[in-house]
């Protein structure tokens, strides 16, 4: 059985998690359960370093659920090879399909310039980030012209 770290709503460290499973090796996705909600990242190990490089960040909301996106991944031809493990963020039930769109959006942003990160990553942008973008670091705040 996969063992996620959780908590209780009240008084739980964090507002959006509910609980996580990290750097699970892939052949466990079927003990995931089916229909979470969440972001989940895909990892390669490298064994050398003793280390996981994220290959992919990703999403998923009400319809097909974490382990659904896992498995499709696990299944593609362009992206089964490039992971070894995964991690899962499941979000609670209160969390908004709007708001998770945004956590995997801001994720996609971060790697998005990274000349490290693996081109899924680097291949997309979330465009609603570039609506709350400033150049000048004084005007972080939102105020102003």
């Amino acid at each position: 059985m996969l063992v996620m770290a959780s908590g209780l709503h009240h008084g739980h460290p964090l507002r959006l998690v509910r609980s996580c499973a990290q750097w699970i090796p892939k052949d466990r996705i079927d003990s995931v359960p089916t229909g979470l909600r969440g972001i989940y990242a895909l990892h390669r190990y490298r064994p050398r370093i003793g280390k996981y490089d994220v290959v992919y960040v990703g999403m998923a909301d009400g319809g097909a659920g974490i382990r659904a996106r896992l498995e499709a991944h696990a299944n593609s031809k362009r992206k089964r090879e490039l992971w070894t493990h995964f991690s899962a963020f499941v979000v609670w039930p209160n969390i908004t399909e709007a708001e998770i769109t945004e956590l995997e959006g801001l994720f996609r942003e971060i790697y998005r310039k990274d000349k490290r990160a693996n081109r899924l990553n680097r291949q997309k942008r979330y465009r609603k980030i570039q609506n709350v973008r400033v150049r000048d670091v004084s005007r972080l705040a939102g105020e102003g012209p």
